[in-house]
């Protein structure tokens, strides 16, 4: 190609990148790490645009350094009007500059001079040395810059329509050619560069005079020749027009590190490219790059992935199950399909991966032969496997009587939890599209006839072709997708935390699932007779008090008697009125006193009863025993949550809880149960996090920690803590652990906003580490994005940079008590994790059942009691190293509630 036929593109970084920010919604575009990329994903889906479309042999994109330029120097007003820049952009920049370098393409800056400036002198070298020059910005200074041989392109509409700026298309559209629109610039202004122009004349009044003058030189010297208002202002804005044209002007030959000769592009480096993008979470727009500039690229490029996953598959021949396996050298994937419930499931079919190799069978028909060598397979800890959803996977296999599996490597469902916490959807099919761009085909329904067990050559018919496709397909998807997302941990440092504290805590939790706990229905039937009695009580109490009937549960009725009736206090608005919520209602209750209510607020308590017994009734399986569902990827804390039913919903020091707490029974053949947890563990973990000498001197004396914090408060001994200090400083600490706000604390507490202010700042003041340590975490979090709890959990926060100051607040308040909440989460999946170990390596016949809040619930066989405490107290104890000991306390009893302590 000669110099004649090259084509030089130089792109305004900064123009490209600002456009695509505004173009693009932040909120769609970030990494599970919470870094906002939609100003990067803009910039680069233009970048693959101009390349294909344009086919540059040379190329170069300029920055600019900052806001201070040599015309800034001049203008200090100069683009004063420009807002901040978003935090959120800003810190895309650096990886916009990546991605060029990933591309092989130079990008440049220079210290007091603009990007628009070095654009300038690019394209001059390009003109001497013969290139076609194509600029690509929505600066339009650039305009100037049009010639014969240079085009600029300029930004209509988003990132991807592009007007072609010719000198013919220039004098269409400003009525003066490309070399006199810096004169015809000077006299409008530019608004974005804060440069005011002439009052009262706009771009057709300013042409015309170009037109009529030559020049801009021309017009000046004819300026008292103009009559008019017009006329007038030119001459009164006069220096105001020579200072923009002086400004405006683009300087032709800032000195740079490159030349024209050094922008030639030989292509983009695919497995940087590919690398950044997977990083970036743009597996689609790698696949766009590679379909599109394959031909430029440098490096073997792999196949972009077809939009539907694919995989080599295979029915079960009966007998094969040894050969294939035998022949498998890696990781083994796992896909099932079936009906699956806590404690509970059954398989329909069965597929395995490995490469895109693939395996089907429905356990329900395997011979004995096979059955034997999946029973030993399973079994067997050497065999790394990785499943979606592991939990399920042994339910189903303790309900199918297959051994426990073991060798579970990963659980994929689980990994892109730890890399997203805040995500709210982890099924497979999502997952597949986020990290790999894939689209799982819905497998069909499982034929009745087992048909394809024994056909090879899956020639059943389309559906069950299609079914055994699908459920393959979901197996390869699970192998990659895991590859994919080991890569990430071990970026993110989490590597560690998933493969010894949550992979290996799901085994825990299926064993304490399938477990369950016994159940008396019959006391649970006594107890929801007595809360239904409580409720008809309140209403009839209600009915009595207003004189006449109503639905108590009607909000609409609630209002009109309440505030049209009543003439209570208004409380918040809603679109149907004002709020009867609980807290309403509470409010109103302090505020009046009004008895009914009273009635009111009774009636929802125990209605609110009624239904969590009524839920424990119903979920009382055939085994006598209620069978709960862990969750480990609910909180984003790292906490479990309980579901089906919820036992973290049972009131903890209520009458009634301990009612309810009460039905929990121990089984036969067991002696009791044993209730033991942490004492204080979300304050122990803020005393040794924040390094407060006047916490840590408290546990470690073994006072107790309300009392001795409220002695310094309120400065008093410790004798004369009365019980209403101790409330409020136990309402103080731990809402700091849970980012409570003062309005939050003042709410709680029942107290003024004032006063609430003023217990805060006299409990920082005693205790200041404390808050530097809350200070601490915020700013961090707002460099980093993330917090981490002490076994290194992260969390994101991208809205800690949000423009939106309520979202801020929020991720404010959600990142002071992260560390600490999730660090009482890491502790006690560990304590878990070595009690599940110890039991088994004492072969003790002791079980643990349940997991809420803070503590363990375990069934004692007998004889076994002391050494069971002895056990779980050194695991709990041991399961971290703090500043101050991990106390824990244990109580036994014939029921949960009995073994209280």
């Amino acid at each position: 190609m000669t110099a004649s036929q090259s084509r030089l593109l130089l792109i305004d970084g900064h123009s490209m990148a600002y456009r695509a920010f505004f173009a693009l919604p932040a909120e769609k575009f970030a990494t599970d790490d919470g870094q906002v990329t939609n100003a990067v994903y803009g910039f680069a889906s233009m970048l693959i645009n101009l390349l294909k479309a344009e086919e540059p042999t040379h190329i170069a994109v300029a920055f600019d350094v900052s806001r201070h330029s040599f015309r800034t120097d001049e203008y200090p007003a100069y683009k004063d009007g420009r807002g901040e820049t978003p935090e959120e952009f800003k810190s895309q920049i650096p990886i916009i500059q990546r991605l060029l370098d990933a591309f092989g393409i130079t990008w440049l800056s220079k210290p007091t001079f603009e990007a628009d400036d070095i654009i300038a002198t690019l394209a001059t070298q390009g003109e001497a040395a013969g290139l076609t020059t194509l600029i690509s910005s929505g600066d339009r200074d650039a305009i100037q810059l049009v010639n014969d041989t240079v085009t600029l392109l300029y930004p209509v509409k988003g990132v991807t329509e592009l007007a072609r700026y010719t000198p013919a298309a220039v004098e269409e559209k400003y009525g003066v050619t490309p070399g006199h629109y810096r004169d015809l610039a000077a006299l409008v202004g530019e608004k974005a560069d804060n440069l005011p122009g002439i009052p009262g004349v706009g771009p057709k009044t300013a042409a015309k005079w170009i037109v009529k003058y030559g020049s801009l030189d021309g017009l000046v010297a004819k300026a008292d020749e103009i009559t008019g208002k017009a006329g007038q202002s030119l001459r009164d804005h006069l220096d105001d027009v020579l200072r923009n044209h002086r400004l405006n002007a683009l300087v032709t030959d800032v000195e740079l590190e490159r030349t024209v000769a050094d922008l030639r592009w030989e292509g983009w480096d695919v497995a940087e490219t590919n690398a950044l993008f997977d990083a970036l979470q743009f597996r689609a727009l790698g696949d766009r790059l590679n379909a599109n500039l394959a031909d430029k690229a440098v490096g073997a490029i792999v196949a972009p992935v077809a939009e539907t996953a694919q995989v080599d598959s295979a029915a079960l021949v009966p007998g094969g199950l040894d050969a294939w396996l035998a022949a498998r050298t890696g990781d083994v994937a796992i896909a099932f399909t079936g009906s699956f419930a806590s404690g509970a499931g059954s398989f329909d079919t069965i597929a395995l991966a490995e490469d895109r190799q693939a395996l089907w069978f429905e356990p329900s028909q395997l011979d004995a032969e096979d059955e034997q060598t999946w029973a030993t397979w399973l079994a067997d800890a050497s065999k790394p496997k990785l499943v979606h959803d592991a939990k399920a996977f042994l339910w189903g296999a303790d309900a199918a009587g297959w051994p426990e599996p073991a060798g579970l490597k990963a659980d994929t469902m689980i990994a892109a939890y730890l890399l997203k916490p805040e995500q709210r959807s982890y099924a497979l099919g999502d997952l597949a599209m986020q990290y790999l761009g894939q689209e799982l085909a819905a497998a069909a329904s499982p034929a009745d006839d087992g048909a394809l067990f024994s056909d090879a050559s899956l020639t059943a018919g389309d559906d069950d072709t299609a079914r055994v496709n699908a459920d393959c397909a979901a197996a390869a998807v699970v192998a990659e997708l895991a590859a994919v997302q080991a890569e990430r941990l071990e970026q993110r440092h989490q590597a560690v935390l998933a493969d010894e504290l949550e992979f290996p805590v799901i085994g825990v939790l299926a064993r304490m699932e399938i477990t369950g706990i016994a159940a008396d229905e019959g006391h649970f039937a006594d107890i929801e007779a007595g809360f239904a009695a409580q409720s008809k009580d309140a209403t009839d109490k209600a009915h009595e008090i207003v004189g006449r009937p109503f639905n108590v549960g009607s909000p609409k009725q609630l209002q009109e008697i309440l505030f049209d009736e009543l003439n209570m206090p208004k409380t918040k608005r809603t679109k149907t009125g004002y709020t009867t919520n609980a807290e309403a209602l509470q409010q109103l209750l302090v505020k009046t006193g009004h008895p009914l209510l009273e009635q009111l607020l009774r009636f929802r308590d125990v209605e609110k009863l009624k239904q969590i017994v009524a839920t424990l009734r119903a979920t009382i399986q055939t085994d006598g025993r209620i069978h709960t569902t862990f969750h480990q990827t609910v909180a984003a804390t790292g906490r479990l949550s309980s579901a089906d039913p919820n036992l973290q919903n049972i009131p903890v020091r209520s009458e009634a809880g301990r009612a309810i707490r009460a039905g929990f029974v121990v089984s036969d053949g067991f002696e009791s149960l044993m209730t033991i947890d942490y004492s204080q563990i979300e304050m122990r973990i803020m005393a040794s996090l924040t390094g407060d000498e006047g916490l840590i001197s408290a546990f470690i004396a073994g006072e107790d920690i309300h009392s001795a914090v409220a002695a310094k408060v309120f400065g008093v001994p410790l004798g004369e803590v009365s019980a209403e200090h101790r409330r409020k400083i136990k309402a103080m600490s731990y809402g700091l652990a849970y980012g409570l706000s003062t309005y939050g604390l003042s709410q709680q507490l029942g107290i003024e906003n004032a006063e609430a202010q003023q217990l805060s700042d006299d409990y920082f003041a005693r205790f200041g580490k404390v808050r530097d340590y809350l200070h601490r975490v915020v700013e961090e979090a707002r460099k980093t994005g993330y917090t981490e709890t002490i076994m290194g959990r992260r969390r994101y926060f991208p809205d800690l940079t949000s423009d939106n100051r309520q979202l801020r607040e929020i991720a404010e308040r959600a990142a002071l008590n992260a560390p600490i909440q999730g660090s009482a989460a890491d502790i006690m999946k560990t304590a878990m994790l070595g009690v599940d170990r110890a039991l088994r390596e004492a072969k003790l016949d002791s079980r643990v059942l349940l997991q809420v809040h803070d503590e363990l619930v375990c069934e004692v066989a007998p004889g076994e009691a002391e050494r069971l405490e002895a056990l779980v107290r050194e695991q709990m104890s041991n399961a971290a190293t703090l500043a101050v000991p991990l106390t824990v306390s244990a109580g036994f009893g014939a029921s949960w509630e009995a073994a209280a302590h």
